[in-house]
């Protein structure tokens, strides 16, 4: 079995998607499939079931997921290990955070990194930071960036990097009924005002308790993935949203938008970089930890 087919099923795996898998293996489609078919037969069982619009892992194939992970980075130890400049990294690792985070706090980080290992590879994926824990959990990625929940999963690591106030935030102007450009004077007026709110993570569940401790009710108008989108949907007029500061800071949009002075404040995001506590063995993942 070929470390290279491998990584090519990890690509596979990850995209679901023949055309993008091939292009980020360099490699053709027909190649792609060719290589997938002959893992397959080596295995003596079907990882994917393809159609001409679908692919989809199968029960074996997730399971061989979890090997092809572990195997592609003991690959990159060994490598690093028996190579004859052993004082230089080489290598990939693989990093997700939401767009926001690219370029709020990673761009720095990035270039750094790049400075003092440029012979690391790094693989950077954008997403809703509500999956970063997941992904590190599941093994997609060796590093992520969000918010810490109140409680760490057991392995995980945790290093701060910023922390960013969580706002309410309204349409700078009134723009429809009930969607008002003011903070409401009295508890019960937030349940007549349309809520743009998170489906999950540490926000939806500051902001959620916070209504919890005033005996409020919320009208949720929608439930959304990803910050940038309650600014989007805030700006139009549609609703109150919670984001961070540093969404806010970092939106297009900001200048139709005006943050309500609500009291008391919600507790803030601390930000920062996850991994599993094993993870750091690798010498590739705590060269960027120790970036920090």
């Amino acid at each position: 079995m070929k470390i290279r087919t491998i990584k090519q099923f990890l690509a596979l795996a990850e995209a679901l998607n023949f055309g993008r898998a091939s292009d980020e293996c360099h490699i053709s489609i027909s190649a792609l499939s060719r290589n997938i078919r002959h893992l397959e037969d080596e295995l003596g069982v079907v990882l994917f079931n393809r159609d001409n619009r679908t692919v989809v892992l199968t029960k074996e194939g997730q399971k061989f997921l979890k090997y092809a992970r572990d195997t592609s980075r003991q690959w990159d130890l060994i490598r690093h290990e028996l190579t004859d400049n052993p004082d230089e990294l080489s290598g990939e690792i693989s990093l997700y955070g939401s767009v926001t985070a690219s370029y709020s706090f990673l761009y720095e980080l990035l270039r750094r990194f790049r400075i003092a290992y440029p012979a690391i590879e790094i693989k950077l994926r954008t997403g809703d930071p509500e999956h970063a824990i997941g992904h590190i959990l599941d093994g997609k990625e060796d590093i992520t960036i969000a918010a810490r929940p109140a409680n760490l999963p057991r392995g995980m690591a945790f290093k701060p990097i910023a922390i960013s106030p969580l706002l309410f935030i309204a349409p700078l102007d009134q723009q429809v009924p009930n969607v008002p450009a003011n903070p409401p004077t009295r508890p019960e007026e937030w349940a007549h005002i349309p809520m743009i709110l998170s489906e999950s993570g540490v926000s939806r569940t500051r902001v959620d308790e916070w209504f919890r401790q005033h005996d409020i009710t919320p009208r949720i108008y929608a439930q959304v993935t990803g910050n940038e989108a309650i600014v989007s949907m805030v700006s139009l007029g549609f609703g109150i949203g919670v984001v961070p500061k540093i969404v806010l800071d970092n939106s297009p949009l900001m200048d139709r938008i005006k943050v309500l002075e609500v009291k008391p404040e919600l507790a803030p995001y601390d930000i920062g970089l996850f991994t599993l506590k094993k993870n750091l063995k690798n010498p590739l993942v705590d060269a960027f930890w120790s970036l920090m």
